[in-house]
């Protein structure tokens, strides 16, 4: 049985998104979080790879990655990007569409702050999306960074490591409906407001 279809959308997509992301958090067995990122090298040639959405508020959604890896050059020479959440336990999708910016280091501090001391190792010790010769060579990189900042000490942020901020221009919500007559109800930011349509399925 499906869930039942929208109703009176929300004034804006992020007060719809927070309701359809508490839902998911509930119901999803891991990583609610999980969405698909979808980047353009300046010559159309796309990549997409799954990531975790680390914060969503009015300003956009927010992730954050190396700079130097193949998804931070391509947001870097091309900002424009399409993030998607699949929500399989609710039979549900959501769709985002926009231009990123870098977050301020303010923010780019904080959240690597609140990482594991692993995690804030490894972020030193990968050379990400770079040819790796062996699985021994990484972890001797893990080794030497972990002796430079041994835990329980602090791990400065590496200068390649920031977040991109994704203000929406337009979000599609999706719901599993019988016989593949779904629901779906797209926003559309027109100035400083958001205009709803619904589109066949």
């Amino acid at each position: 049985m499906s869930l039942p279809a929208h109703t009176t959308p929300h004034a804006d997509p992020f007060a719809h998104f927070a309701a359809w992301f508490a839902d998911a958090e509930a119901s999803e067995p891991n990583d609610a979080n999980a969405m698909s990122v979808a980047t353009c090298t300046p010559d159309g040639k796309p990549s997409v790879r799954i990531l975790l959405l680390k914060g969503f508020d009015a300003n956009g959604f927010t992730f954050f990655s190396n700079l130097q890896s193949r998804k931070g050059g391509e947001l870097l020479a091309n900002p424009h990007v399409a993030l998607t959440f699949h929500w399989k336990s609710l039979r549900r999708q959501v769709r985002v569409e926009g231009p990123v910016t870098q977050v301020s280091d303010a923010d780019a501090d904080a959240y690597y702050n609140s990482r594991p001391h692993g995690s804030r190792v490894g972020a030193w010790a990968s050379l990400q999306s770079q040819e790796l010769d062996a699985r021994e060579t990484l972890e001797a990189r893990v080794q030497e960074f972990s002796a430079k900042y041994p835990e329980p000490g602090p791990v400065p942020r590496p200068p390649h490591w920031s977040g991109f901020r994704l203000a929406p221009e337009t979000v599609e919500f999706w719901q599993d409906m019988p016989f593949r007559l779904h629901d779906r109800l797209v926003y559309t930011r027109t100035g400083s407001g958001w205009t709803t349509k619904k589109l066949y399925p």
